[in-house]
């Protein structure tokens, strides 16, 4: 059942590459696709491009390289910064960059996903049977309007339709197998194409166009770091039972389907994949196909989602609101900012382009760049974790550094044509995310430097006692060696100690999760202070009440609802003289001020918390 479920959400972006693969690069080529090497020459190039890249890099290489489970390029940055952490902790801040570059490439290929899904599913209303072209200027509006209505679900929760996702997307991988060896006996010849030599051949006929091709070919394995991505959710077993006994097969034989009748039809190079489909079943494949294009769609934005989590729970955003769907499905969440960000990008995208092949020259730039990010944090792992040789680790990711790296090449000239887009998209979320890090360090930097140590603190309090109020008062703070700015402003103006005061800290783990016996660790250090540092993994929501319930089994007693939680709110000051530059400020102010509040990120009932402000400048 589990494979199932991952057919359904793992592979719905590179299931739907069929539809626009195979005629975006035949029609690069010198003959436009008409001659019998361009046809083996580009299928051969993208069944070694679906061994290649996403068997052996991703299924077989990456998917060892598992950060307690989890995947995707941060779960791997997290994973490589604690590896290097230990021998040598300056080598960090190249993988942290890294990691910061490999999801900002994510969002831009994440707006342009649904777009050319849903249109390459649409445009099949071309070729319809009845309708004679009366609808073509109704494409568009039509892929719309079903983008538009996806994204608007996404706030009502998608656990319900998940469970609709593995079998549409079986069904149509079993159609797409089906299409190809119906085809395959148009011309069996196109089994030669299975030699690489074919597709060396064509690329050396067509010289540096053939470098071009090669960027269209890489269309047909866009999707494949979703393999990685996704396995948190569903293991590594279901993901690698589905690719290699259904979906891998099922690809192979659509495309070695589509170059048959190619061979046997010169005319169907212009829309091989709607061609294949015969008039009797057209309608059904053509619904089939809108089906499993917003399914594709759907896993990008879950993704989107989910790597959001990540980024804010290890410092790369500031906090946004992250609401749950489901409460009984932790992957389950809603991230309305992100959400409306992707809509807009995508619906630009669409009537800025207009068309499945316009777009298509837009595709690749992200995935290829986000997969060579990949390929350079698992030779920390690969050499660092689980201390190979390194002739074998050369060996090994020599090749397919020189993959990525070609790839990158031939989709970079693609940058006239619209693919500046993602590149324009990814570096204005580099810059926010390396704004907001450096930033909060400068921020950490100059609260330490100019706040009272808290054991300096205690002995002025036990020199100079203060008023007592009866109750326990908990004090949220980033360092809890220093003593919290709203505990400070208590002292100054109210006068006035808690009976009890515990300094709250929450900290971020580089790990996936924590467990419940983790989560908590209190340290007493008088009678009147305690610190108490709440630990989670970089895939959980925090939850401060629920925290503070499970220090009952620690000793530490108390009722949140008669409890009051002080936080500190900084009212910050640019600075020509900080360690950024001015407009930088600006932009890390503006963050801190659209974050999301403290309150209701932590959970914590709103009745209970009490706010002190201070002025900082940066």
């Amino acid at each position: 059942m589990l494979a199932i479920g991952a057919i359904g959400v793992v592979f719905g972006d590179i299931g739907t590459s069929p539809l626009y693969a195979m005629r975006e690069a035949l029609h690069h080529s010198r003959s436009g696709g008409a001659s019998e090497l361009a046809v083996l020459g580009v299928v051969s190039l993208v069944v070694w491009a679906l061994i290649l890249v996403v068997t052996l890099k991703y299924v077989v290489l990456l998917m060892r390289a598992d950060n307690k489970g989890e995947g995707g390029t941060l779960a791997l940055m997290a994973l490589a910064r604690k590896t290097l952490a230990k021998p040598n902790g300056k080598r960090s801040a190249t993988v942290f960059f890294l990691g910061v570059i490999g999801a900002a490439l994510f969002y831009g290929d994440g707006i342009i996903t649904p777009a050319i899904s849903v249109l390459s599913a649409v445009e099949g209303l071309k070729d319809a049977p009845g309708l004679g072209g009366r609808v073509d200027s109704w494409i568009v509006p039509i892929s719309a309007g079903i983008l538009i209505a996806l994204f608007l679900v996404q706030s009502r929760g998608t656990h319900r339709m998940a469970t609709l996702f593995g079998p549409i997307t079986l069904v149509w991988f079993l159609v797409l197998g089906g299409l190809g060896l119906y085809h395959l006996f148009d011309d069996l010849s196109i089994f030669r194409a299975l030699s690489p030599h074919y597709g060396v051949m064509f690329l050396l006929q067509n010289g540096f166009l053939g470098f071009v091709i090669l960027g269209s070919v890489f269309l047909a394995v866009t999707g494949a770091e979703a393999l990685y991505s996704d396995m948190g959710h569903f293991g590594k077993k279901p993901i690698q039972v589905g690719w290699l006994y259904l979906v891998f097969p099922c690809l192979a034989l659509n495309y070695l389907g589509q170059g048959a009748s190619i061979l046997a039809h010169p005319e169907a190079r212009l829309n091989p994949f709607w061609e294949m489909v015969p008039q009797v079943v057209y309608w059904p494949v053509l619904l089939l196909a809108t089906l499993a294009t917003i399914i594709a769609s759907q896993a990008v934005i879950t993704g989107a989602f989910s790597v959001t989590q990540q980024a804010v729970s290890l410092g790369l955003l500031p906090r946004i609101d992250i609401r749950r769907t489901s409460e009984t499905q932790a992957g389950q969440i809603y991230v309305p900012q992100v959400n409306t960000m992707l809509m807009i990008g995508v619906l630009v995208l669409l009537f800025s382009f207009k068309t499945s092949t316009n777009l298509a020259a837009a595709y690749g730039i992200a995935v290829t760049g986000s997969m060579f990010v990949d390929t350079l944090l698992a030779f920390v792992i690969i050499r660092f974790l689980w201390k190979w040789s390194w002739p074998v680790t050369l060996a090994v990711l020599v090749p397919l550094l020189l993959l990525d790296l070609t790839f990158i090449s031939s989709n970079l000239l693609k940058i006239p044509q619209g693919a500046w887009m993602p590149l324009v998209f990814g570096g204005v979320l580099v810059v926010i995310m390396w704004t907001w890090t450096r930033g909060g360090q400068i921020l950490a930097e100059k609260t330490r430097r100019d706040s009272v140590p808290l054991t300096d603190l205690i002995g002025i309090l036990e020199a100079r006692a203060p008023h007592r109020a009866p109750g326990t008062a908990i004090f949220l703070t980033s360092d809890p060696d220093v003593t919290p700015v709203a505990l400070m402003h208590n002292l100054k103006h109210n006068k006035v100690l808690h009976e009890k005061n515990i300094i709250a800290t929450v900290r971020n783990a580089e790990t996936p999760r924590v467990r419940e016996e983790d989560r908590v660790k209190i340290e007493k250090v008088n009678d009147d202070f305690k610190k108490l540092i709440i630990t989670y993994g970089f895939m959980e929501s925090p939850n401060v009440p629920k925290a503070l319930a499970l220090c009952r089994k620690q000793g530490l007693k108390f009722d949140i609802m008669a409890t009051s939680v002080f936080l500190g709110r900084r009212s910050i000051v640019p600075s020509a003289h900080s360690g950024m530059p001015l407009w930088q400020d600006k932009l890390f102010i503006f963050l801190m001020k659209n974050s999301a509040n403290p309150t209701d990120f932590f959970k914590i009932p709103p009745g209970r918390v009490v706010e002190l402000g201070a002025q900082v400048t940066v």
